[in-house]
């Protein structure tokens, strides 16, 4: 990943099990912008039981009750798909990604060379397949809702642990070791972004805290972006303004389509608009140097002010604050240097208005 903002543009399961329905959210998040499009890879059984209740917001967003297998099923992208997709990435010039959520689904995904393995927030203590997303020694992007500190620190240790071995931990004093290392911390940096993430669909504004962006920075010493399942594009704009390095959201080809996370997506302009503003706001965050910028260069002449004759003044003649004044342009003695003037002889003979020379 480059140093600008890269932004995931989130499919998910808004392909609603269909192939097709996924090359057109392709085609959607290419003409966008994004650098890249995700899915979501599972097998359903290996995902939940058959006694899993759906979230709240599940229930909402689909109208229906029940449970997360039925549901799950529906919306697989089954693995035999998934060279199709990346084939069409490839055509559309956009990176192909999957979040996988079981350990077969996490191997499939380990071979199609994508820009980074995504650790989605339900699985931060999925120790299993965080260890087995590490030893596949890849990018990895960790999504951090429902998480605390600890929790994310837990896993960072054991994805520390895998970048360095092969095997499995035997004790939690050997995952801490790990983190604790040098070896280890650079590991980290060199592989994880941490996603500040609200797992809630759609998430209020109230709840995101991004100054939450902020302390996971200064803990884990790592690169920060955002999840964001807020309506609307602004949350992800400030994001962006306070220093995401990615930016993940969800996008659909219809809000009214049937399934869970439609109603809280992005519609295909709106997905471009996103993508604009942002490309747009990391062009003006530029650097920390705080100076004139090029373009202001010919404007300090024009905006600023130089000492000028208030009166009549003959050369010779004594200058006092009273006969001088300070107006635009600003082509002579600053009028910060005018204090400095008093008591001087006056070099030349001036006119209202006339610059007085250094």
């Amino acid at each position: 990943m480059s140093h600008s903002v890269f932004f995931i543009a989130e499919a998910g399961v808004n392909h609603n099990g269909s192939l097709d329905l996924a090359r057109r959210l392709v085609d959607v998040a290419a003409e966008a912008g994004a650098d890249a499009v995700k899915f979501q890879t599972f097998k359903a059984e290996n995902l939940v039981t058959a006694s899993a209740r759906k979230a709240q917001y599940q229930i909402d967003n689909t109208q229906e009750d029940g449970g997360q297998l039925a549901m799950l099923r529906r919306l697989e992208l089954p693995h035999e798909d998934h060279e199709a997709l990346l084939e069409h990435c490839r055509t559309r010039g956009i990176a192909f990604m999957s979040t996988g959520f079981d350990a077969e689904s996490l191997a499939l995904l380990g071979q199609l060379n994508m820009p980074a393995i995504k650790i989605p927030s339900g699985d931060i203590t999925c120790g299993p397949l965080l260890l087995q997303a590490a030893q596949l020694h890849q990018k990895l992007i960790v999504s951090t809702g429902m998480s605390t500190l600890g929790d994310i620190e837990q896993a960072l240790a054991v994805i520390a642990f895998g970048l360095m071995h092969s095997g499995t931990p035997a004790s939690r004093a050997e995952l801490q070791a790990a983190y604790s290392s040098p070896e280890g911390r650079q590991a980290l940096r060199d592989h994880v972004t941490l996603l500040h993430c609200v797992t809630q669909y759609p998430a209020p504004p109230s709840s995101v805290h991004l100054r939450a962006m902020d302390t996971m920075r200064d803990a884990f010493g790592l690169p920060v972006g955002y999840s964001d399942h807020t309506l609307g594009l602004e949350v992800s704009i400030a994001a962006v303004a306070r220093g995401a390095t990615v930016i993940e959201k969800h996008f659909t080809l219809d809000r009214s389509m049937p399934g869970p996370d439609h109603a809280a997506s992005l519609e295909p302009e709106e997905l471009k608009e996103l993508v604009r503003s942002i490309r747009v706001v990391e062009q003006a965050l530029g650097t920390a140097i705080k100076g004139p910028a090029r373009e202001e260069l010919d404007n300090r002449r024009v905006a600023r002010r130089s000492v000028v004759a208030a009166r009549p003044i003959e050369r010779g003649e004594k200058l006092t604050l009273d006969k001088l004044a300070y107006k635009r342009p600003g082509e002579g003695i600053s009028p910060m240097d005018i204090w400095f003037l008093a008591d001087r002889p006056a070099r030349d003979d001036y006119q209202v208005d006339e610059l007085i020379a250094p």
